[in-house]
């Protein structure tokens, strides 16, 4: 691979954003090549610097972002070079979309929900390739089923509401691709989807990019992606770089701090811990403010973590010796999908069917299948925010199944959920205070406000952050910062029992690693009892005592969470196991 071939190259970018009377640089001296047919991996956190970079060769940079400094060079299929960075809005137009085009991470988001899903790829074929409506639709179904989308003519005319989320995001990749790109920038294109679409939609841009030949940049946080897609990639830390190479150099031998704690951040499949590596075990803020890093290899970090697999067995025999705290029988929830003209149900969908499994305090049990399997339909009916059809949840001798509304109530603090989004499950016109504090208000928890705030304030040192937040808004967070404050909301009415419902699937692994230590760290400090749902199955064995399977609303297999996961006894686990990233550079 000749880097003199390059199809864009980023010389000294700087990239800086005005808040106010203050000037932030988001990307410093950023120096980069793409070539053509190659994929390149981009990595960092939240906030390092890696959709900004590759937004701003699509001309693309918020409001408030500025170039400081640098050019982006675009050299086409004849040799001529032309430079992004000094071309006006009308000139770069002609090249979006149609030399150089974007994944956005979120499909739903970035479909028009007005239009139908054929019409908004049909669009850019008329205006870049100057198609008329009869031709563009003739393509856009070809498109479609390249993109291995099933009915192509029928998913032409549908919404983005009506198809599922891997359907949504091939339909972005047909978008990006009919105009023949030789460019294809994919920001965090797999981050929300379950194990197995991930695995066909990472195919399917492999295999997109061996038969048109293009050059893919990926942006991820994902560590396991990479090292299953990627030629090369580049580790970006607060707007800098600070490791590049082939995967299976950075990957195996990686040389800087941060990219050793990216690596070790992820959890590992074959080893025992108390504990996840953060990217705080690896660097630090020395005395004068500056970055240094400790001098340890993962392996020696890991060791100084783990715990034996006996200790965690007389855990677990202790854990099941105890009666549970719910049981659950035969609990059915099912939809409608079609009725006749005059309202009767004619046909309905079994989100969750005839499911029965015991919970004991201080378990973590892990709730894993595919979207669409009815794993947090099932979360919100043991709760009783969806009525299942039938069935039984009994906690504390009391059917809750049965409970009417203001019963239901006096049971409401101790069985909380922390929800998969923290951006909306906050209200922006409230402060962290006001909405941490407003549950103690609701169920008649301290004495007074004064009462209450000190409990609040109380609680945001125990989640990792600091009282002083109390007065200020969502959005002045982080995602992972969030989180914490929907996991601090959740604590402040004294709960016994909590679903975690895919709590950590939008999380850099480094935050990720963080927000799980802290679930453990409550659980193990006030005997929380959890049922983890999440697509992710390394996190959930991670974090899991026990672990069921779901599929199509029934269970496919139970068990502890070591053996679900090394001897799966089911085809349909035995599958979801085998489409977790497993890059031979990343996993030998």
């Amino acid at each position: 691979m000749h880097l003199n071939n390059s199809l864009l190259k980023f010389k000294n970018l700087t990239i800086s954003f005005q808040n106010g009377d203050q000037e932030n640089t988001a990307v410093s001296n950023v120096s980069f090549s793409l070539i053509k047919g190659e994929i390149l991996a981009i990595v960092g956190e939240s906030g390092s610097g890696k959709s900004v970079t590759s937004l701003s060769a699509m001309g693309l940079l918020r409001k408030g972002g500025s170039y400081k400094s640098g050019e982006i060079i675009y050299t086409d299929r004849k040799g001529s070079s032309t430079d992004f960075l000094r071309l006006s809005d009308e000139e770069m137009r002609k090249y979006r979309g149609n030399k150089i085009a974007m994944i956005f991470q979120e499909p739903m988001t970035s479909l028009n929900p007005v239009f139908k899903c054929g019409e908004q790829v049909a669009e850019s074929l008329i205006l870049h390739l100057r198609l008329n409506k009869k031709e563009a639709k003739a393509r856009v179904i070809e498109l479609f089923k390249e993109v291995l989308l099933p009915r192509p003519e029928v998913i032409y005319d549908a919404y983005p509401h009506q198809i599922s989320g891997g359907q949504k995001q091939r339909v972005m990749i047909a978008m990006a691709i009919a105009c023949n790109p030789e460019i294809l920038i994919a920001d965090e294109p797999t981050t929300a989807l379950d194990v197995t679409v991930q695995k066909s939609i990472l195919q399917l841009l492999k295999n997109i990019q061996n038969k048109h030949g293009i050059g893919i940049v990926f942006i991820t946080h994902d560590l396991g992606v990479v090292a299953e897609i990627a030629d090369r990639v580049i580790v970006m830390y607060k707007g800098n770089i600070v490791e590049q190479g082939s995967v299976k150099e950075v990957l195996m031998t990686p040389k800087h701090a941060y990219t050793k704690g990216l690596l070790a951040c992820r959890p590992p499949v074959d080893k025992v811990l108390k504990s996840l590596p953060t990217v705080n075990d690896f660097m630090f803020i020395d005395k004068q403010g500056k970055l240094s890093s400790r001098e340890q290899s993962v392996d020696k970090v890991f060791e100084s973590l783990s715990i034996s697999q006996t200790t965690k067995n007389k855990e677990r025999q202790i854990l099941y010796e105890q009666d549970p705290i719910l049981r659950l029988r035969n609990i059915k929830v099912e939809y409608p999908i079609s009725k006749t003209i005059f309202g009767k149900v004619k046909e309905v969908v079994k989100a969750v069917d005839e499911v029965s499994f015991d919970i004991y305090p201080g378990e973590t049990l892990g709730l894993v299948g595919e979207s669409g399997c009815g794993k947090t339909t099932l979360g919100r009916a043991i709760l009783q925010l969806i009525k299942p059809k039938s069935g039984e949840v009994w906690y504390q001798g009391v059917d809750l199944v049965k409970c009417d509304v203001s019963k239901m109530r006096l049971f409401r603090k101790e069985l909380q959920i922390i929800f998969q989004d923290p951006y909306s499950s906050l209200n922006p016109r409230m402060t962290i205070g006001e909405a941490i504090k407003e549950p103690m208000e609701v169920h008649g928890i301290g004495l007074n406000s004064k009462d209450r705030k000190v409990k609040v304030q109380e609680l945001l040192e125990k989640v990792g952050l600091t009282s002083e937040i109390y007065d200020r808004y969502p959005h002045e967070f982080s995602g992972g910062q969030r989180q914490r404050i929907c996991i601090a909301r959740a604590l402040a009415v004294n709960p016994r029992f909590i679903i975690c419902d895919e709590s950590v699937s939008a999380l850099d692994v480094s935050v990720q690693a963080q927000v799980l230590n802290l679930l453990n760290d409550l659980k193990r400090d006030l005997g929380f009892t959890y049922i983890f749902i999440s697509h992710d199955l390394s996190v959930v064995k991670y974090m899991s005592d026990r672990i069921v399977v779901m599929n199509q609303g029934r269970i496919e297999e139970i068990g502890l969470s070591d053996e679900v996961y090394n001897s799966p006894q089911q085809e349909y686990t035995k599958k979801l196991i085998a489409a977790i990233p497993k890059g031979e550079a990343l996993y030998g």
